[in-house]
């Protein structure tokens, strides 16, 4: 039947980015079971103190940092509750930790995407990092001052846990498998029906003041929207193309790489951190609004910046457009 292509089409898809997954995430997951039950977690983590500090998370959590930048979400996502136990995390813990890696994830990848739409990778990655710091730092003092998410954490789903034995943490890993299969499966089947509904388009179309206040404007506002919702390949994937033609103006494509950097995969990304235990306002709704305000304040910085010192420093202009003028 017609109507059944597009979902096995996905459903392959998804299969085939799932089997990518497993062979990072199994090895990780498994040496750093490995390394906690040695000890050498135990001995690193005061290294990563001071910043773990900075945003009151447990120092152990910078080794699932360090993961989520260099690998990706999935890759920091089992090793949240084996380094810390869950009895003592707060939602507060869940949320801080969850705007933490869904600023920076994935960085060697997605930064070599965004590189090829013109901004300079070492820009863009320092502030995707810094960024994810302050909003952080900000979430955890006004959580810390009001009192607000203090609860107990209660994730609906589990990952990982700390075990007693290998044949325990072996069962608990290929459970943690199977419900990484099952939830990309549903996102990726939902996306697709926001996509053939035209809620997607409508969703996008709502953003727009958003983008407006960050300071992207135009065509490149529509771009911004697709990898906001879809993700940075698609978004920066579309910018490339248009940063090529000359389409839209050098410090557009730079300041919606930068809100992309701060805020894309809004969907996928927020549910799985939600079923995580983090709150929906402090990783969707506190995160928008930074990405604009951040974003709206590079924009200011960046208008003070002659054109010589922009694509010296922070911008090279892409093959194609370079070539023709």
């Amino acid at each position: 039947m017609p109507f059944l292509m597009p979902i096995l089409r996905k459903t392959r898809e998804t299969l085939e980015i799932y089997w990518v997954l497993v062979r990072i995430m199994v090895p990780i997951t498994l040496l750093t079971e490995l390394l906690a039950r040695m000890g050498v977690i135990k001995a690193v983590a005061p290294a990563f103190a001071p910043v773990m500090d900075l945003v009151g998370l447990p120092p152990e959590f910078g080794l699932a940092w360090l993961t989520g930048m260099l690998v990706g979400i999935w890759g920091a996502i089992p090793l949240i509750f084996t380094l810390v136990p869950t009895s003592s995390l707060s939602v507060a813990d869940i949320t801080v930790f969850s705007a933490l890696i869904l600023f920076a994830h994935g960085l060697p990848i997605e930064q070599k995407i965004i590189q090829k739409a013109g901004p300079g990778m070492i820009a863009t990655t320092l502030l995707r990092i810094l960024g994810g710091l302050l909003y952080a730092f900000l979430l955890h003092h006004v959580l810390v001052a009001t009192g607000w998410l203090s609860a107990p954490a209660n994730p609906t789903w589990i990952p990982m846990s700390a075990t007693v034995g290998w044949a325990e943490y072996f069962r608990a890993l290929g459970e943690t498998m199977i419900w990484m299969l099952a939830i990309l499966v549903v996102l990726s089947w939902s996306l697709e029906l926001l996509r053939a509904t035209g809620l997607l388009k409508l969703m996008m179309k709502a953003l727009s003041p958003i983008l407006r206040l960050a300071g992207i404007r135009g065509e490149a506002e529509q771009l911004t929207a697709v990898g906001l919702f879809l993700g940075i390949s698609y978004g920066a994937g579309l910018l490339i193309r248009e940063a090529r033609s000359g389409a839209i103006s050098p410090r557009q494509v730079f300041l919606s790489c930068v809100f992309m950097g701060f805020a894309h995969s809004v969907i996928e990304d927020t549910i799985l951190v939600i079923s995580l235990g983090a709150d929906v306002y402090g990783v969707l709704g506190g995160r928008l609004a930074f990405a604009a305000a951040a974003t709206a304040s590079i924009g200011a910085l960046l208008g003070r910046l002659s054109d010589e010192t922009f694509f010296a420093q922070i911008f090279r202009l892409p093959h194609a457009q370079s070539e023709g003028g």
